[in-house]
């Protein structure tokens, strides 16, 4: 699964993620907090086009999450975000031959096509707010953490693919 076998190393404490909730959980609540704001505030009907586009959309970005869900499961690495530290293994195949963050990026789309299922256009904030919480709370932490472990594996695969698309 791994174009650079380097075995990971522990990291002393202060390289460590300090994050205490995984980002499919947040992800979870905010699409919660979006079906609640639609049902109280705005409880407006979806146009045809945002009800047969939402769906699909959401149903891409829960297949992308997955997909890389699995490369992590086939290649025996941790899928914990709250550990990266834990990794195994430099994963650049499969849906991480296209992004860094494909399961995050999975997550987005998700909640991008929930707003546009529910068809409140104010709810489209609820996937912003994730994708920046999680740039700078997860990612930006997450790669730190991952140079640290890969070193210059982790660079060279840095420089040439993209951290969102």
């Amino acid at each position: 699964m791994s174009d650079f076998p380097h075995h990971a190393k522990m990291l002393p404490p202060p390289a460590r993620l300090h994050l205490k909730m995984p980002p499919a959980v947040l992800a979870a609540l905010i699409a919660g907090a979006m079906c609640l704001i639609d049902h109280f505030f705005y409880h407006g009907e979806p146009s045809v086009l945002q009800f047969y586009t939402g769906s699909p959309i959401a149903l891409i970005g829960g297949l992308t999450s997955a997909a890389g869900l699995l490369t992590f499961w086939r290649a025996r690495t941790t899928v914990n975000p709250v550990h990266p530290e834990r990794t195994t293994a430099l994963i650049t195949s499969g849906v991480f031959h296209f992004s860094r963050n494909p399961i995050y990026l999975g997550l987005v789309i998700t909640l991008f096509g929930l707003s546009m299922r529910l068809g409140s256009l104010p709810l489209v904030v609820g996937p912003l707010i994730f994708a920046l919480y999680v740039h700078y709370f997860q990612i930006l932490p997450e790669e730190r953490i991952l140079a640290d472990v890969f070193g210059d594996a982790y660079e060279h695969y840095k420089a040439h693919v993209r951290r969102w698309l």
